[in-house]
C-alpha cells in the first residue's frame, strides 16, 4: 500500500496542499483567495474566492484544447433501439444554445430549475444548460409520484420546471405529464413556465400559457456563454428522503465537486481521458450526477447515457451487449443489477456471446454488496470487482479501492480503504474509538473533503441535528460497522438496522452474508422483528434461483444450520420467508425499514421511491403467515 497510504497520509495531514494540487487540473476564471475556511465551522467551505463555471470545464475546455471531436456522449436506448452519439463540440453547441432557451425563460444565476426527466441525452444537456448560466438544477427522478414532486418544488422554489411527455419501462410507458400537473396543483408554490419534450412514444397535453415545446422554445434561442460563478455557489439540488418525511435538499458546490471529481476518474476508476466510463444508474440519483454527467466529461472521457435494464431489455446480456458495442472500459453499477444478472443467467452464457476483451473493471456501490455476488461477477467476467461505499451526500466514494493509484487485495464483503480527505472511525455509542473486529457506528471527522455537501438547501440547523450532532465533531453517515486490522472497512447496516437479539448488538449485513452464500439463494434481506422475549428476533426474506424447485421447507433448514454455524446459537434464528422478490427503490436499494414497520404492525408510508407497490402485498402475505402483520396498519 505504499503509494496509496502516503498519498492517504498526505491527504489528511496536510489538506489544503492536497486539494489545492488537484485542483490545477480544473479551469479557473479567477484563482481561490483560501482552499479551506474553517471561519465557520461546522460550515466548511473550500476554494473561497475562487470563480469558474463547471459547464466550461465539462465541456467547452476540451474543444478548447483540441479535442472537440471526441465523443462526449453515447445515449443507447435498449427501450427504442435508438443510439445517438455526440462529441464534445456537438455537446457544446447543443448545450449554449439550450441555455439561451433557458434565458428567454427568464432563468438567471442562483434560479432554481427542476428536472422530471427520462434519460434521454437532452436531460443531460438540460443539466449542463443550467450550470453554464449559473442556474442550481435539481433533478427528480422521473415518474416519481406527485405528492413526492410537489414537496420538492415547495422546498427548491423553482422559476422552471423541464419535463417529459413520458418515460420508458418495460413493456410500459410511463406517462410523466399527468405526474407534473398534478404535483403543480398540489404544490403552494408554483413554476412560472414548464418545457415539455415531447416523445413519440406518447404525446402530452400542454396547458396553455405555462407550457411550451422544449424544440419550439430551442428554435427560438441563440448560444449563450459560460457565467463564471463562485466557487461556493451551488450547482445543484438533489433531494434524499428524510426521516421525518420532509426530504432532505443536499447542496453541491461548483468548486469542490469539479476538483474532487476530476480526481476520481483517474485515481479510484483508473480510466484514461478519451475512454468510455459507464454508470448504468440513473441521473435522478447521486450516482448518474456525479458519474453519468459531471465526473466523466470533466476529465474528457465518453460517457454512456443508457435507457433500460440489466434484465429484460431485451435480456441478461444487455449490460454486456453495452459493453461490447461502445468499448467500455469501466461499469459502475449497483449489487442489485447483478444479482438480477445472476439470477437469470447463473452460468453466465449471456457473456460469452460478446467480445469483452477490452473491459477492465466493475465497480459496485449504492448498497452493501455481498460476497457472494462480487465472487460470481469476478470469477465471470475475469476482471478486478472493486466494491466501494458512499453516499448521496458525500457525492463520491468515502471508500474504495483506488486502482488508479494502486490495486489493493480485494476483500469480498469490504470497499476496502478510505479515500483521501475521509478521515473514518469507528465509534461506540459514548463516542469512544472502538479496537478491529468492533461494531460500531461510522463516522468521518470535520472537515469533509471537497465534492461533499456544505450543508442542506436552506437547512443550516437541520443539516447540524442530521449529521453533526450525535458525535459532535464528526460526520454521521448512519452506517453501522467495524474495521479489520488492515485498516479495510466493513460497513454492516444502517445503524437503524443493528439488531438487538437479547442484549446482543447482530447486524444484518452479517446474517445476509452467511444466507446469501447458500447455492440456492439468489439475494436476501434480513430484518430485525419485534419479540417479547427477546426484545427482537432476525427475519430473513430469501428469493431463490431460477429455476431451483427443491423442497422449501428443507432450503429452510439449512438456512437456520448455516446461520447457526456462521453466526451462532446467540442470534435465535429461525424465521425465514421464501418469496418470488424484494421490494427495491428505483436504484436498487431493499426496503427493510418499510417491511419491518409491516411486520410490526406499525403505520407506514407507501415509499415514493418504491419499484414495484404490488410486492408489498406479498411481503404482507409472507409475514401473515409467520405470525406477523397481525394488524393491518394504515399508512401514515
Amino acid at each position: 500500500m505504499g503509494g496509496y497510504r502516503a498519498i492517504y497520509r498526505r491527504s489528511l495531514e496536510d489538506p489544503e496542499g492536497f486539494w489545492a494540487a488537484a485542483a490545477e487540473r480544473i479551469s479557473w476564471e479567477r484563482r481561490w483567495d483560501r482552499v479551506l475556511d474553517a471561519s465557520r465551522a461546522p460550515f466548511y467551505r473550500w476554494f473561497v474566492g475562487g470563480r469558474l463555471n463547471s459547464c466550461y470545464n465539462a465541456v467547452d475546455r476540451h474543444v478548447e484544447a483540441g479535442h472537440g471531436d471526441r465523443l462526449a456522449l453515447v445515449y443507447d436506448s435498449a427501450m427504442t433501439g435508438e443510439v445517438r452519439r455526440l462529441t464534445y463540440r456537438e455537446l457544446r453547441d447543443e448545450v449554449a444554445l439550450f441555455a439561451g432557451a433557458l434565458r428567454r425563460q427568464g432563468v438567471g444565476q442562483g434560479d432554481r430549475v427542476i428536472i422530471y426527466m427520462p434519460m434521454v441525452p437532452e436531460a443531460v444537456v438540460a443539466m449542463l444548460a443550467c450550470a453554464r448560466i449559473g442556474a442550481i438544477h435539481s433533478v427528480v427522478f422521473g415518474g416519481f409520484a406527485a405528492r413526492e414532486l410537489a414537496t420538492r418544488i415547495d422546498d427548491a422554489r423553482p422559476k422552471l420546471i423541464l419535463s417529459a411527455s413520458c418515460g420508458l419501462e418495460p413493456g410500459k410507458t410511463v406517462a410523466y405529464k399527468p405526474l407534473l400537473d398534478e404535483a403543480i396543483a398540489i404544490a403552494r408554490h408554483k413554476p412560472e413556465r414548464c418545457l415539455i419534450l415531447q416523445r413519440p412514444e406518447l404525446e402530452a397535453p400542454l396547458v396553455p400559457g405555462r407550457d411550451r415545446d422544449w424544440y419550439e422554445a430551442r428554435a427560438e434561442a441563440e448560444p449563450v456563454d459560460c457565467v463564471p460563478v463562485a466557487a461556493t455557489d451551488p450547482l445543484y439540488i438533489l433531494y434524499t428522503s428524510g426521516t421525518t418525511g420532509q426530504p432532505k435538499g443536499i447542496v453541491r458546490d461548483n468548486g469542490g465537486h469539479a476538483v474532487a471529481l476530476f480526481w476520481t476518474m483517474k485515481n479510484i476508476y483508473g480510466v484514461e481521458p478519451g475512454e468510455a466510463f459507464w454508470a448504468a444508474s440513473d441521473i435522478g440519483w447521486v450516482v448518474g450526477h456525479s458519474y453519468i454527467v459531471y465526473g466523466p466529461l470533466f476529465h474528457g472521457n465518453t460517457t454512456i447515457l443508457y435507457e433500460g435494464k440489466p434484465v429484460g431489455t431485451p435480456d441478461p446480456g444487455a449490460f454486456w451487449r453495452v459493453i461490447a458495442q461502445h468499448d467500455v472500459k469501466a461499469l459502475f453499477t449497483a449489487p442489485t443489477a447483478f444479482r438480477a444478472i445472476k439470477r437469470e443467467d447463473p452460468e453466465g452464457a449471456h457473456m460469452r456471446r460478446y467480445d469483452l476483451s477490452g473491459f477492465r473493471t466493475l465497480f459496485l456501490a449504492g448498497e452493501r454488496c455481498d460476497p457472494d455476488t462480487l465472487l460470481w461477477a469476478q470469477e465471470k467476467l475475469g476482471v478486478p470487482v472493486i466494491d466501494h461505499w458512499w453516499q448521496t451526500e458525500t457525492g463520491w466514494a468515502i471508500c474504495a479501492n483506488p486502482i488508479g493509484i494502486e490495486q489493493l487485495p480485494i476483500k469480498p464483503g469490504s470497499p476496502s480503504v478510505p479515500m483521501p480527505g475521509y478521515d473514518v472511525r469507528v465509534l461506540d455509542d459514548a463516542g469512544r474509538e472502538l479496537p478491529p473486529g468492533e461494531l460500531g457506528a461510522i463516522v468521518v471527522k470535520l472537515p469533509l473533503p471537497p465534492g461533499t455537501l456544505p450543508t442542506l438547501w436552506n437547512a443550516d440547523q437541520r443539516y447540524k441535528d442530521a449529521y453533526l450532532s450525535r458525535y459532535p465533531g464528526f460526520y454521521l453517515t448512519g452506517d453501522a460497522g467495524y474495521r479489520d486490522e488492515d485498516g479495510y472497512l466493513y460497513v454492516m447496516t444502517r445503524t437503524d438496522d443493528v439488531i438487538n437479539v437479547a442484549g446482543h448488538r447482530l447486524s444484518t449485513g452479517a446474517l445476509e452474508e452467511v444466507i446469501a452464500a447458500h447455492p440456492d439463494v439468489a439475494e436476501c434481506a434480513v430484518i430485525g422483528v419485534a419479540d417479547e422475549l427477546k426484545g427482537e428476533l432476525p427475519l430473513a426474506f430469501v428469493v431463490l434461483k431460477a429455476g431451483v424447485d427443491r423442497d422449501r421447507e428443507a432450503i429452510k433448514a439449512e438456512l437456520v444450520k448455516r446461520v447457526r454455524e456462521g453466526i451462532g446459537p446467540v442470534a435465535a434464528f429461525r424465521l425465514v420467508a421464501i418469496v418470488a422478490r424484494l421490494p427495491k427503490t428505483r436504484s436498487g436499494k431493499i426496503l427493510r425499514g418499510t417491511m419491518k414497520k409491516i411486520a410490526d404492525s406499525r403505520p407506514w408510508r407507501m415509499p415514493a421511491t418504491i419499484d414495484d407497490p404490488a410486492i408489498l402485498d406479498e411481503i404482507t402475505a409472507a409475514l401473515k403467515e409467520l405470525g406477523y402483520a397481525r394488524t393491518p396498519s394504515l399508512e401514515a
